[in-house]
């Protein structure tokens, strides 16, 4: 598959589409998700173009999961969580939907299941607190 410079994500890295930042770097850029599974999730993204894992420049690697650990210890802080679930699919059989390398960070609580994936989207009043409460700890 070829990567698609109109993907959402090349979108928001463009400045095109609105996004709530997390942080960003020369490599990388975290933000929330607006249809979250969970309070706190959020993604990181490589600036540089790939579909996903498979085809990416292994020199993405250690920024992306530095990063992904940074927002991963966040976000465990600021939502008291018991754990951080992480995901990243290649492939819409494996249930990619958006083709820009990302992984999925979400803080996650004892008893408390991971809502489906409905393309619902969130309140954005509720991203934002959300957000800050993540900024927060990054700080």
């Amino acid at each position: 598959m070829m990567y698609d410079e109109q993907n959402i994500f090349a979108r928001i890295l463009r400045g095109e589409i609105p996004s709530e930042k997390l942080f960003e770097d020369d490599h990388v850029l975290a933000f929330m998700d607006i249809m979250p599974q969970v309070d706190g999730h959020c993604l990181v993204i490589p600036k540089k173009p790939s579909v996903g894992l498979l085809d990416a420049d292994p020199t993405v690697f250690l920024p992306l999961f530095t990063a992904v650990q940074k927002l991963g210890n966040a976000v465990t802080t600021a939502f008291n969580a018991d754990g951080v679930t992480i995901m990243q699919f290649n492939g819409s059989a494996a249930g990619q939907t958006v083709f820009h390398l990302h992984v999925h960070v979400m803080p996650r609580k004892v008893g408390v299941p991971v809502k489906p994936h409905s393309g619902k989207m969130e309140d954005i009043e509720i991203i934002k607190k959300n957000a800050a409460l993540i900024r927060a700890a990054l700080a």
